[in-house]
C-alpha cells in the first residue's frame, strides 16, 4: 500500500486548486474577449490556420485599398477624355464651318480664333491632376508637368511609363496612359496614307483623304502623283520609279497599291500631289495647323484648292483624334470594369475567409458560460476538499 506524506497530500491539492483556477481565468478571459483562441497555447494548429486567414484578409484589404486609387485615377481620366471629345468635336464643327466656300476672309479669322482658345484649352485639360496633385498624363514623372508650350510647338515633357496596380493577386491594371499615347501618337490621314498638295501647284486640282481598298497590297513608302498632261498623270515611288499611270477625269477613282483617292478640279499639267506613308501627329499641332488654314488666303483657284484640300486633311486628322481618344476611352472602361469584377470576387472571398475565421477563432458562449460554470463548481468542490484533508494531520487525530 502506498503512503503519501502530508506534504505531498497538500502539494496534491493545491496544485489541483491551481490548474482548476488557471482553467477558470482561460475561460473567463475567452468570454471577455469574445475569442476562443486568445494566444497560440490554446489551440497551436488553430493559431497557425487564424494567421494564414488574417493575412489573407490583410492582403485583400491591401488590394481593395489599390483598386481604390487605381479606380480614382482611372475615373480621373475617363472624365478627362470626355472633355477632350467635346473639345474636339466643337472645333471640327468649326472647321466644317471655315471649310464652306461662302465664309469671307474675316469670318474665317474669327473662326481661327476660336480653334486657337480651343488649342489653349487642350493644352489646359492635358496637364490636369488626380485627387493626389498628381499629373494624370506624365507618366511615371507624376510631379512633371507633361506639356509645355515651346516655339516650335506643343512638348512632351513626360515620359512613357504607365503605373500598374496590384487589384488582386494574379491581376495588375494600368492606373492611367502617358500623354505621348494620348496625344502625341495620333495616325496621319485615313491611318495608312496620308494625301497633300504640292505647296507650287498652280492649278485647282483637290486631293481626297483616299480609302484602303486591300492593305495587303499596300507597300509602304512616299509616292507622288503628278500630272504629265491635261489628262493623263502618272505616280512613282521615292526612288522615282513609275508605279502606275493613268487617264485623269475630275472625281474619278484614282486606285494603286491597295490604296485609292480622287482628285477634283481641273489640276495644271505639273501639278504633283503626294501619297506618303501614314507617319503620327500630335494633336496640338493638328489644331494648330488648323488654325494656319483658316487664316490663308483663299481668292484664286489655286489657294482655294490649296485651302480645300488641306481643310480636308485636317477635318480627316480630327477625326482621327476623336477615335484615337475614344479608343482610349474604350481602354479605360475595360479597366474600370476588370476592377470592378475583381473587387466582386474580393468580396465574395472576404466573406468566406470571416466566416472560416469565425468558426476558427469566435467563441462559442453556450458552451463556454455551461463550461465556466463546471470549472467553478469543480473549483469550489476542490477548495473544500482542502480544508477538509488540512484537518488530517496525525497531531489532529491524537488531539
Amino acid at each position: 500500500m502506498a503512503r503519501i506524506s502530508t506534504a505531498g497530500a497538500f502539494s496534491s491539492a493545491l496544485q489541483g486548486i491551481l490548474d482548476r483556477n488557471a482553467a477558470l481565468v482561460k475561460t473567463q478571459n475567452q468570454i471577455a474577449t469574445g475569442k476562443r483562441i486568445n494566444s497560440p497555447a490554446d489551440d497551436p494548429s488553430g493559431a497557425v490556420r487564424a494567421l494564414d486567414l488574417d493575412r489573407a484578409l490583410a492582403e485583400a484589404n491591401q488590394f481593395s485599398r489599390n483598386s481604390d486609387a487605381a479606380t480614382n485615377r482611372l475615373s480621373f481620366e475617363e472624365q478627362t477624355l470626355s472633355d477632350i471629345t467635346t473639345l474636339l468635336q466643337n472645333v471640327r464643327d468649326t472647321a466644317v464651318q471655315g471649310a464652306n466656300a461662302t465664309v469671307d476672309a474675316g469670318s474665317r479669322a474669327a473662326l481661327a480664333q476660336q480653334v486657337q482658345s480651343r488649342l489653349d484649352d487642350l493644352l489646359s485639360i492635358a496637364n490636369r491632376k488626380d485627387a493626389n496633385g498628381e499629373y494624370l498624363f506624365s507618366g511615371y514623372k507624376t510631379l512633371t508637368q507633361p506639356f509645355n508650350q515651346g516655339t516650335t510647338g506643343v512638348q512632351y515633357a513626360g515620359d512613357q511609363g504607365v503605373r500598374l496596380v496590384q487589384t488582386s493577386s494574379t491581376q495588375q491594371i494600368a492606373d492611367g496612359h502617358s500623354g505621348y499615347d494620348v496625344f502625341m501618337q495620333i495616325h496621319e490621314g485615313n491611318g495608312t496614307f496620308v494625301t497633300s498638295a504640292n505647296a507650287a501647284n498652280t492649278g485647282s486640282g483637290v486631293i481626297s483623304a483616299g480609302t484602303v481598298t486591300n492593305p495587303g497590297a499596300w507597300v509602304q513608302g512616299n509616292y507622288t502623283l503628278q500630272l504629265t498632261t491635261a489628262t493623263d498623270y502618272e505616280i512613282r515611288d521615292g526612288s522615282n520609279t513609275l508605279v502606275a499611270s493613268g487617264t485623269y477625269t475630275s472625281g474619278n477613282a484614282i486606285a494603286f497599291n491597295g490604296a485609292q483617292f480622287a482628285i477634283t478640279g481641273t489640276p495644271a499639267v505639273g501639278d504633283r500631289f503626294g501619297i506618303d506613308t501614314s507617319a503620327t501627329e500630335d494633336v496640338f499641332t493638328t489644331l494648330q495647323n488648323l488654325v494656319t488654314t483658316l487664316k490663308q488666303s483663299n481668292v484664286t483657284p489655286a489657294e482655294r484648292a490649296r485651302f480645300d484640300t488641306q481643310m480636308g486633311a485636317a477635318l480627316t486628322q480630327l477625326d482621327q483624334a476623336l477615335d484615337h481618344v475614344s479608343s482610349v476611352r474604350s481602354e479605360v472602361g475595360t479597366r474600370l470594369n476588370a476592377i470592378d469584377e475583381t473587387a466582386d470576387s474580393r468580396d465574395a472571398q472576404n466573406v468566406e475567409l470571416n466566416k472560416s475565421l469565425s468558426d476558427l477563432r469566435d467563441l462559442d458562449y453556450a458552451q463556454a458560460v455551461t463550461q465556466l460554470n463546471l470549472q467553478l463548481a469543480g473549483l469550489q468542490a476542490a477548495q473544500s476538499s482542502y480544508t477538509k484533508i488540512a484537518q488530517l494531520s496525525l497531531f489532529d487525530y491524537l488531539r
